[in-house]
């Protein structure tokens, strides 16, 4: 499940990008993309489309992110303390040497 949520997220932030590099300045040139007004849309139209699909786009991000951040926190293995990891390693390398 967490890595369809990542796959998810990466595709995510990879369209943000793309849609908001699609986006007018505000020196009226977009950054990638015609400037010409003959699209099938007109520059308000487009400019309105663009910014609703960034908005849809950054909840679905900020979504992901929260889902993510609640599945690791719950369904993470606990980390153990120093002690126990030292205590684990000395008695598994003393039941090393007792087979040898």
């Amino acid at each position: 499940m967490y890595n369809v949520m990542l796959i998810t997220l990466l595709i995510v932030t990879t369209l943000m990008i793309i849609i908001i590099l699609f986006q007018k300045t505000d020196g009226n040139s977009s950054v990638l993309g015609s400037s010409g007004s003959s699209g099938m849309f007109s520059a308000r139209g487009t400019a309105n489309l663009l910014t609703r699909i960034t908005s849809v786009l950054a909840t679905i991000f900020l979504s992901l992110c929260v889902l993510m951040m609640w599945h690791s926190a719950h369904y993470s293995a606990k980390p153990k303390k120093l002690f126990e990891q030292t205590s684990e390693k000395a008695q598994q390398k003393t039941n090393d040497q007792t087979k040898k």
